[in-house]
């Protein structure tokens, strides 16, 4: 079925849900009236629907490959990228100096939601370049920003992030690359990365990479890792894209799904690279890509979500099969109570997890306009977002396979895409353990003091909006769970970690839920029932298993799992 972009959805959770009249109240903001959003919005999904949509089958048909050490990209992406481009959807966010809109991150949120339901493997190109943007503004010489930051924010460079390296893979401290320093002002890289998304293209007129590299003398671990800019084609004094540097792409790795994004392994071979911020202090730069990654991939979850959910409706309302069992049945599979199930679900999951995302952008526009206390919120709520949002993306995608039957199974359909397209959100930009770790590891340092004022805020709403009794009373388990979390030492909390940042979730999808009935219709209020009723339960499950902590999980042996 043709994708439909959900722009009256973005504009209720906007109003009604994430509270966005905060941030387009801001001096910084100004510029983000309500018509300039729905008409940024509006272009956005038509780009979306009649663009993007028809290239996410030709991109999983026809993968991109490497001929001759050059990327070619499926038929269509140059174009695509180009109208993306064009319609103002890669730079929403970027600074106005450098040619962007200036607009608050939240905005770039609905657009790449929408260009990810539409096509996720050509969207992933220009987040990337969305992260490097933002990093490169907060920590790069004025030098590097003034002549990079225009071409990256007009589209004609892409970009990419090189963390991982073969021996070191979620432990980012075990890297091996070299930067040795040229006595010009520039460094020599050499190593190779791998799980490099984007790493070369065949429509833009540079690559500019960020890596993460390790000087000689660097003490051991994160806190001895510089950040280095290391564009494909160097630039020269007119800041052309000059003589090649020395770096390859050295192979594509044949993946589950993203078949139309390019994952490369990177080589370098002392390639001319430039210092971003400090020496030994590419950990800190880095994060502020990876953090605008993080909200990026969980938005990955909530697009496949929406895209599945909205064929597997389309799908049950021309599905006749059996006998309806209810007064005024359509003839359809939807006259049946389960399949009612489970595309309410679907529903209820996709909106949870979108609402949380566009909350949490929220928060991290207003931490930019200067509140302290959002920034600390925005924090917390990132590993949750990433988590559940992908948790969610690969429940619904299933869910969808299930409501087409047979014919889930089969390739024609595309449902079965969808599924193997958001498998990898859940593992990469940190794996949803490694985010469940860092919520009960750093974002409790404190005590789990800032993560009790968030539980209060929601209890306290949620006892002031109709069906809110059993959120409060969830709300007072999850604090009950994060007092047992926070009195357990280190190990203990990462075997609880998981199932606590999932209850968590559960907890602050029900507030948005009670949030939207209290502002929608009938529909709204059903549709939070069903999940307060047959969703949020699941809370003190995970509250449960998290008070367990780590008890029981080594009782078997090595020797024990394999047999």
């Amino acid at each position: 079925m043709p994708y439909r972009a959900p722009i009256a959805e973005f504009e209720f959770l906007l109003t009604h849900v994430a509270g966005f009249d905060r941030v387009s109240a801001q001096d910084r903001y100004a510029e983000a009236t309500p018509d300039t959003v729905r008409a940024l919005l509006t272009e956005a999904g038509r780009i979306c629907e009649e663009v993007l949509a028809p290239l996410n089958k030709v991109g999983d048909r026809n993968p991109t490959r490497l001929e001759n050490g050059v990327v070619r990209t499926p038929p269509g992406y140059a174009e695509g990228y180009r109208a993306m481009v064009e319609a103002g959807m890669t730079a929403i966010s970027a600074h106005p100096d450098h040619g962007g809109l200036g607009l608050p991150i939240t905005v770039t949120a609905c657009v790449n939601d929408m260009a990810g339901a539409a096509c996720l493997a050509l969207q992933m190109n220009p987040l990337m370049t969305q992260g490097q943007i933002e990093a490169l503004e907060h920590h790069a010489s004025e030098a590097i920003k003034a002549l990079y930051l225009p071409r990256l924010t007009s589209g004609d460079w892409s970009s990419t992030m090189n963390l991982t390296e073969p021996q070191a893979g979620s432990d980012v401290g075990a890297l091996t690359t070299k930067a040795e320093p040229s006595g010009d002002g520039t460094y020599r890289i050499t190593g190779q990365k791998i799980y490099i998304s984007w790493g070369d293209n065949d429509f833009t007129g540079n690559v500019v990479h960020l890596v993460l590299a390790r000087l000689e003398g660097a003490p051991k671990g994160t806190k001895g890792i510089s950040l280095f800019l290391v564009p494909k084609l160097i630039p020269d004094a007119q800041g052309n894209p000059g003589v090649a540097n020395s770096l390859k792409v050295v192979s594509l790795e044949h993946k589950l799904g993203l078949h139309g994004s390019p994952t490369c392994v990177m080589q370098y071979d002392g390639a001319t690279g430039w210092l971003v911020g400090e020496e030994n202090r590419g950990m800190a730069a880095m994060f502020t890509m990876m953090n605008n990654a993080r909200l990026g991939v969980a938005l990955h979850g909530v697009s496949i979500a929406d895209a599945a959910t909205q064929a597997a409706v389309a799908y049950a309302a021309g599905r006749k099969q059996g006998q309806p069992l209810i007064a005024g049945g359509t003839g359809t599979i939807l006259d049946h109570a389960d399949v009612r199930r489970m595309l309410m679900e679907m529903k209820a999951e996709t909106f949870a997890a979108r609402a949380l995302a566009l909350d949490l952008a929220v928060s991290i526009d207003l931490g930019h306009a200067g509140d302290a206390a959002e920034a600390a919120r925005a924090a917390i709520l990132t590993p949750i977002a990433k988590a559940y949002g992908t948790e969610m993306g690969l429940k619904v995608a299933n869910i969808g396979i299930q409501v087409h039957g047979g014919m889930g199974f089969i390739e024609d359909t595309g449902v079965a895409q969808f599924a193997r397209d958001v498998r990898v959100a859940a593992i990469y930009e940190g794996t949803n353990g490694i985010q469940a770790m860092d919520l009960v590891g750093r974002k409790m340092a404190d005590g789990g003091a800032a993560i009790h004022a968030l539980v209060d805020a929601v209890e306290a709403e949620a006892q002031a909006l109709a069906m809110g009794a059993p959120v409060a009373a969830m709300a007072d388990s999850l604090r009950a769970a994060t007092d047992a979390i926070v009195a357990m030492d280190l190990n203990d909390r990462f075997g609880g970690a998981v199932p606590y940042l999932m209850g968590f979730a559960r907890v602050l999808g029900a507030l948005y839920h009670l949030r939207a009935a209290a502002a929608g219709d009938g529909a709204r209020a059903a549709l939070a029932r069903f999940y307060i009723d047959r969703l949020l339960p699941e809370a003190q499950g995970f509250f449960t298993q998290a008070r367990l902590g780590a008890a029981g999980l080594y009782d078997l042996s090595p020797d024990d799992l394999a047999a």
